[in-house]
Parts: structure tokens; sequence; C-alpha cells
């Protein structure tokens, strides 16, 4: 399991941290399915490679949390708003990333709020944070009335939402909206920050509902090994074991073993690698197989 790693500090101020909020999910409740919504023409129009899908289906895996469904959509009132209001209706944890900036394309904070029946209106709080911040950057005060008047704009927010500060050194909070959708910007290095510090405030599931997953690489073709694997997925499926086959072309296929029993999943390697003449691999192993 590759561990996510720990993001630098950006500023050497300390704000307090958001205390964690009451389950929006009720008592005894916990996250259980997600999705993710990516904002952004340039995603779309392939400027910009989109990073943070992977990181956040790592988060996902890693706490136990079945990521569902992924969305990408263009800066459109009307797609943010059509898209935020059914993933929020059909999943527990639902993140957004992009489209919180000071420019005029920057519009998801405005169309949430229309997508939930909310006004739009400035917290204090994060402006308070905001200038403080400021105050370590020079170029702020160059800035004339309509250059702040747009930094502002990043302070706007839907007026029932939860203001989480989970960051004690970064003056953005996390938006949340209908106890379930989590606004994040879309500059990666934020993103893995802010998603990594935001986790102590989820209802996240517990260990032991968190799932391992075991890999062997073989160098036989897909096709010779297929009957086993569908033979195996069909043995173990009533056991929550999933069985996964990801070709590397030209130089064999990992099979994945799914579970959320480690020792049994371990057990299960061991046929697999014996019937596929096979044998375990780490993901750094899987990684460096990628290399050209």
């Amino acid at each position: 399991m590759v561990a996510i790693a720990t993001a630098p500090r950006l500023t050497e101020l300390t704000f307090p941290v958001t205390p964690v909020p009451k389950n929006p999910l009720g008592e005894g409740k916990y996250i259980r399915t997600a999705a993710a919504l990516i904002i952004g023409d340039e995603i779309l129009n392939g400027k910009v490679l989109d990073k943070n899908t992977q990181y956040f289906a790592t988060f996902c895996f890693q706490q136990g949390i079945e990521l569902k469904r992924v969305e990408v959509i263009p800066d459109e009132e009307a797609e943010i708003i059509e898209a935020a209001r059914h993933l929020v209706q059909k999943y527990d944890f639902v993140i957004t990333s992009g489209g919180i900036g000071p420019t005029h394309d920057d519009i998801t904070y405005e169309s949430l709020a229309k997508a939930f029946g909310q006004e739009l209106e400035y917290h204090e709080e994060t402006l308070y944070r905001m200038a403080e911040t400021n105050k370590t950057r020079a170029w702020v005060s160059l800035q004339n009335k309509e250059q702040i008047s747009a930094q502002h704009r990043m302070a706007l927010f839907p007026n029932k939402a939860e203001i989480l500060f989970a960051s004690p050194d970064i003056w953005i909070p996390v938006v949340r909206l209908e106890g379930k959708l989590c606004v994040l910007p879309g500059v990666p290095m934020l993103f893995r920050k802010m998603l990594q510090e935001l986790a102590p405030l989820l209802p996240l599931p517990p260990p032991h509902e968190r799932p391992f997953r075991h890999q062997i690489f073989t160098n036989l073709p897909e096709p010779t090994i297929a009957p086993f694997l569908s033979s195996l997925q069909e043995r173990v499926k009533d056991d929550g074991v999933r069985v996964g086959s990801y070709p590397f072309y030209g130089r064999g296929v990992c099979i994945s073993l799914i579970g959320l029993d480690k020792e049994s999943v371990l057990v299960l390697g061991e046929e697999v690698a014996r019937e596929t003449k096979g044998h375990v691999v780490t993901e750094e192993e899987l990684e460096e197989m990628k290399q050209p």
C-alpha cells in the first residue's frame, strides 16, 4: 500500500484548527462511498493534467472508502449545479476540485450556493486569516482596489455552509455543504495538503474496514491466465475479495487481490503465484516497470 506523503508547511503562521465537528451523517455512521467532481476547462481541453483524482482515489482506498464516481466538468454554472446535486444525493462524501480562485472563471462557490439555495456572503474569519497571511507577501502592498477585491472573492462563501479550518498554516478553509460536499482547491499541492489535514475532521471508517491489496506479477499473457482468474473470482466473491488483472504491454500481467482479511488474501496470493508462475511485487516495483 502506497503511503500518502506528508505535505510541506506553506507559511510560518499558525492558525487555530476547527475542532472535530458533529458527525453530519449521524451518530455511529461513517463514510462508505465517495465521489469526485473535478471542475475546470483546462482539464477538459488537455492544458492541465488532473493529478487530484489519483490522489483522492488513493486517499479513499487507504481509508476504506469506496470511490464510486469521478466527473470532470467545465467551468459552467449549470454543469456544476446539476453535478453537485446528484452526487450529494447518492454518496456519503463528495469533493470538488478547482474553480475557487480570484478570476472570472472561478465560479464554484457561486454555483454551489445556487445549487443548494443559499446566498453568498463574506466570511470574516477567512478574511482575517487572508490578511494575516498577506502581511508576509511583499507583492500585496502593490495591489490596487480592484485586485484586492478580486482576492476577497476567495472568502465569499455560501452563507449556510460549514467552514472547516483544517490546516494551521493555510488561510483557505474547506467549505462543506449539505454535510457531504467539501470544496477543495485545484492546485495539486494545496489539494493534497488540505485533504490530508481534513481527514481528522471526517467520520472515516474504522481500521478494520480498510482493505488490503496484494499484487502478483506474472510473465504469462493475459489470455493464458484468464480462465483461472475467472474461476478464482467466482470462488472468492462471497468472501468480499476482488480479483483484478492489469496487463503490462509486452511484459506480463499484474494480478491484484483486494480484501479486508489480510491473512486470507496473503494465502490466496500464494495460490495465484503458484498457478500463474508469478511472484509478489510491491507498488514501488510496479512503478519502476511503468518507466520506459
